[in-house]
């Protein structure tokens, strides 16, 4: 079975048809990438995914769970949100850290707002903070922040913020770790460190759906790419086939525009 499952999606904002008819599958712990055009609908799927956006059309499941059927109300209960997101963890291409808290801070922050709500939270408080605590450290470890651990987001670099981010993404132990241009925002220099550690979760077989530019990222960790444009999966395949035999005369009209770029 897999792990998602998209079918049907359609969004529109206004009269402007964003999302059309989009449909794919995605197995644990394969990696996705999603490329195509500015504008062609990239981003508005991955929101639609996180249900930062509601569909207009369609249904999203997890794990053969039903996230969302566009026909039946009761899976949109906004009562019902917050739960459903916690299968998806969001990294933004513009970090989104709160300046306020330190790195460490950042990282536990939803996991500790979370357990509250757990019937024994009082009981175990001290516990459970420990244990929070624990986990982002070992996660600071494997973004190489270790020490990093009490700086605030100012006292970061770009490319450390952004391990930062992925790191509170992953706090929550997603089922599917969803990337928005990653390192959109970054300097050349320091997107080699954010794209190492995505490259890293691939290896360990994190589940993963990335939007990106990066095409050479692209073509070596995906399991499979979807090239979009004008809101349609116009293309989709394992990377060899999309990117050195695409068969539809706009991808090649992209990669090549692309590779000219």
């Amino acid at each position: 079975m897999p792990i998602l499952e998209v079918e049907h999606i359609q969004k529109s904002f206004g009269k402007t048809e964003v999302l059309k008819d989009i449909s794919f599958s995605l197995e644990k712990g394969q990696v996705l990438s999603l490329i195509g055009s500015s504008g062609s609908g990239k981003t508005t799927l991955l929101r639609c995914l996180n249900f930062l956006e509601r569909p207009d059309g369609g249904v999203i499941r997890v794990n053969g769970e039903t996230l969302f059927d566009a026909r039946d109300l009761a899976t949109q209960k906004q009562a019902q949100i917050r739960r459903k997101r916690l299968h998806f963890g969001l990294v933004f291409q513009s970090f989104n850290l709160f300046p306020q808290y330190t790195a460490r801070e950042n990282i536990m922050l939803a996991k500790k707002l979370l357990m509250q709500e757990q019937p024994d939270f009082k009981q175990r408080k001290k516990e459970i903070f420990r244990e929070i605590e624990a986990e982002a450290d070992e996660l600071l470890r494997q973004m190489g922040l270790s020490d990093r651990r009490d700086n605030y987001p100012h006292q970061l670099s770009g490319g450390q913020c952004q391990r930062v981010a992925i790191a509170r993404a992953l706090a929550l132990k997603p089922d599917i770790l969803c990337f928005d241009e990653p390192t959109s925002a970054l300097d050349p220099e320091l997107t080699g460190e954010v794209l190492k550690v995505i490259k890293g979760l691939a290896l360990q077989k994190t589940t993963m759906i990335i939007v990106t530019h990066e095409m050479a990222f692209a073509r070596d960790v995906s399991s499979q790419v979807i090239f979009m444009d004008e809101g349609q999966i116009l293309e989709q395949g394992e990377p060899e086939q999309v990117f050195n035999h695409p068969k539809e005369e706009r991808t090649k009209q992209f990669l090549s525009h692309f590779t000219e770029g």
